[in-house]
């Protein structure tokens, strides 16, 4: 007699994904908020709200709390909002704050891709935060999951006196065509886009599955603008740098181009076969590829070639949080960038801004990938005054380097995965070092991430402080691997 082979992690959850589109079962999502946490089937608690940008909360001890590579979770949930290009209204940024305060335990964070985080919601509040969102045209849809993520942008597209062009209307488009659509519901792992028009590249494109970067290049003696092209970037724990491609991709391009990737990665089956192998990258990293080869199979898919690439100028290694007062590129205006330290805010802090960004500019905000808040199209003449106003709700516009230059995941105090604390961690070593190098001027990002799994995105700072744990005479305690450079 002959025993069958267990079901493996990726099968489950392929076998998962074939019987069922998650984004179809809003009307269960109702349901079990009805009739409460425990009519919430397994695969509804393990996979399906992920696609909903919904996980459910670790009980604070973290991956070790638990077994299965998991930790233990509470009957509340953390929400993704997606937040494409980081583009938020004053009224968009107040109806968060107002969810937040009534459901959230009154605390959000921003993330490294320009989305922001509630926790401590309840099932029985889940809808009410849903609806609460769609009424002032934000979502969750496919904040997480295996799909295509928020698309992450500039966060001072448009405004930016360098940039090469505003790309932000790509990001939203690419936005609309493909979270929420039943073709690109089913992808073997996370998706993750990139579009920047900026000459810092300030949303990271290099460890993005697609990064799109701006650049020009003179046909016929006349300048011409389209995009670099990188492919299969991520971090975790194997690190990959996207892989340029030879294409230079022109801009009614883009969106054929990020399209046929999202499909050739849909349809990589090898990818499927283990849940820890199957992003983008590990197409070059474990199935041989080459950018050659990507570059054929994506024409093929397109049915058009593109381009060849034109020469780049990378950035050098520039600070790119934005934080400050900067001209803009429209006369008479400013940005103000805010420090949201380590990203964590307050609803009345996102209240005070909301209100503030309408009080003293046209009610505009974006998110950034450094974790902080922006406000845009501010009157020159009003900058200061606003600055300052910021500044008086904690959201300062400067302090120190470390102040600046440290972004913290959510660590143990919420997530699952997590090994070790990472918040309240990352403002005690900002204290720490302003108390001990008063006169320290030079930038620095510093990036605590509580796992290997680099949230924190370690693996770009210049110190990168990933959580572990070590055995004491008194058990296991919170210990830390340092990258530096």
């Amino acid at each position: 007699m002959t025993t069958a082979a267990k079901e493996t992690k990726a099968q489950r959850v392929e076998r998962l994904k074939r019987a069922m589109n998650p984004w179809d079962g809003l009307e269960e999502i109702r349901r079990f908020a009805r009739e409460g946490f425990l009519s919430i089937p397994p695969e509804w608690i393990g996979t399906y709200f992920r696609w909903w940008g919904v996980y459910t909360q670790g009980d604070g001890a973290g991956v070790t709390g638990g077994q299965g590579g998991e930790g233990r979770a509470l009957q509340r949930f953390m929400v993704r909002i997606r937040i494409p290009n980081g583009m938020m209204s004053s009224n968009q940024l107040r109806a968060i704050a107002d969810l937040t305060r009534r459901y959230a335990n009154g605390i959000a964070d921003l993330t490294v891709r320009q989305n922001i985080q509630l926790h401590w919601v309840t099932i029985e509040s889940l809808p009410e935060v849903l609806d609460g969102l769609w009424r002032v045209g934000l979502n969750t849809t496919g904040a997480c999951g295996d799909v295509v993520r928020n698309v992450t942008g500039c966060p001072v597209a448009g405004v930016d006196v360098d940039e090469i062009v505003d790309a932000s209307p790509l990001v939203l488009e690419a936005s609309r065509l493909l979270a929420g659509n039943a073709d690109f519901y089913n992808l073997p792992r996370k998706f993750k886009i990139s579009i920047t028009g900026c000459r810092v590249w300030c949303p990271y494109p290099e460890i993005n599955d697609v990064g799109l970067t701006a650049l020009t290049r003179v046909v016929g003696g006349k300048p011409e603008t389209g995009f670099s092209l990188r492919v299969a970037g991520g971090l975790s724990t194997e690190p990959y740098l996207g892989a340029r491609l030879n294409a230079f991709v022109l801009w009614n391009q883009v969106l054929p181009v990020i399209q046929g990737i999202a499909e050739l990665f849909r349809d990589s089956d090898v990818l499927r076969e283990h849940r820890e192998r199957a992003r983008l990258k590990f197409l070059f990293l474990r199935h041989g590829w080459t950018a050659d080869r990507f570059l054929g199979e994506l024409q093929e898919r397109i049915g058009f070639r593109l381009d060849p690439a034109a020469e780049e100028h990378p950035p050098d290694d520039v600070h790119r949080d934005h934080v400050g007062i900067h001209a803009q590129k429209q006369d008479g205006l400013s940005y103000v960038g805010a420090v949201v330290l380590r990203g964590r805010i307050t609803a009345d802090q996102m209240q005070s801004a909301a209100d503030l960004a309408g009080r003293f500019a046209g009610g505009e905000l974006r998110a950034t990938n450094m974790q902080n808040l922006l406000v845009v199209n501010v009157p020159t003449m009003n900058a200061d005054a606003l600055a300052k106003e910021l500044d008086a709700i904690g959201l300062k516009v400067g302090g120190s380097p470390f102040w600046r230059g440290t972004v913290a995941c959510s660590g143990t105090e919420f997530c699952k995965l997590a090994i070790t604390e990472t918040k309240a961690f990352s403002r005690w070593l900002v204290e720490e070092l302003e108390e001990r190098l008063p006169g320290f001027d030079q930038q620095l990002k510093l990036h605590v991430t509580g796992c290997p799994n680099s949230c924190g995105q370690h693996w770009i700072a210049d110190i990168g402080i990933e959580g572990k744990k070590i055995k004491a005479l008194d058990g296991m305690v919170d210990a830390y691997y340092f990258c530096v450079g």
